[in-house]
């Protein structure tokens, strides 16, 4: 079963089923596997559509290509948003789309070779165990990139699973930091060459699924939940950035491959 998009036949989210496994690939090979707002929205509902399958246990969710995860999202979107109120619509749509791969009631395995940038550290995150090759990258360089921010939600799922410390040189520096590093700070469960990352997800998926899933479900469901508990109203600052004369500057300029210098406006 695959959700495409249309309109761009090479971008789309696939998922197969093998056994008591489900397979999901983002498949945009061309963009290093960057997620179109159609991509997003096959994301969603496979997932939506796997919360409901009592069949599956485990669901493995891996890049396409061998050299990316996901590198991001479209760039080309934000072209065309006229002002704050546009980012902050693209904001809350992004946690509308990630909920269900966060909600998911089974475990999850995100496996991670190349880049998980942007859109994808945050579905790196979403899912319940990250596996890697030793080369892999990890990052959020907005405040190089185009100068747009994340959603509260966004931010709180990334400090709940990254620490304060490792969020703010993502955000602030932007820093890539490698997969070595977060073996050490317990963001990835393990790394392995490339060619052994299918097999030790097999592995700890067949792990993963001889265990209780009711116990594995609720765990899962309250710690969402007290990450998403109470967060504050930040759309003030989201609108202010997206309507910022750098967002739309950076844009075009990211999008033209030239260098861009921040004015601060």
């Amino acid at each position: 079963m695959a959700h495409q998009d249309k309109e761009v036949n090479v971008a789309q989210v696939s998922f197969e089923i093998r056994g008591n496994v489900a397979y999901i690939t983002f498949d945009h090979v061309a963009a290093r596997n960057a997620m179109t707002v159609a991509m997003y929205q096959g994301l969603k509902d496979i997932c939506l559509e796997l919360a409901q399958n009592p069949a599956v246990r485990v669901a493995i969710l891996r890049g396409a290509g061998g050299k990316s995860f996901v590198s991001g999202s479209d760039i080309a979107q934000f072209a065309g948003f006229q002002d704050g109120q546009d980012g902050v619509r693209y904001e809350q749509g992004i946690d509308d789309y990630l909920t269900p791969l966060a909600t998911l009631p089974i475990a999850t395995i995100a496996v991670i070779d190349g880049m998980a940038v942007g859109g994808g550290l945050a579905i790196a995150s979403c899912c319940d165990f990250r596996i890697s090759t030793p080369d892999a990258k990890f990052g959020v360089p907005i405040a190089k990139t185009l100068g747009n921010c994340l959603s509260a939600g966004n931010i709180a799922w990334l400090v709940a699973h990254l620490n304060i410390n490792i969020v703010k040189r993502m955000l602030l520096l932007a820093e890539m930091v490698s997969a070595e590093e977060l073996l050490k700070q317990g963001y990835l469960l393990a790394s392995y060459e490339q060619e052994q990352l299918e097999v030790e997800a097999d592995k700890l998926a067949d792990r993963l699924s001889q265990l209780a899933p009711i116990t594995q479900k609720s765990s899962k469901l309250v710690l969402a939940r007290l990450i998403k508990n109470q967060l504050p109203d930040c759309n003030d600052l989201i609108s202010e950035t997206y309507g910022s004369a750098d967002f739309k500057n950076g844009v075009a300029a990211f999008l033209n491959g030239i260098a861009h210098t921040w004015s601060g406006k």
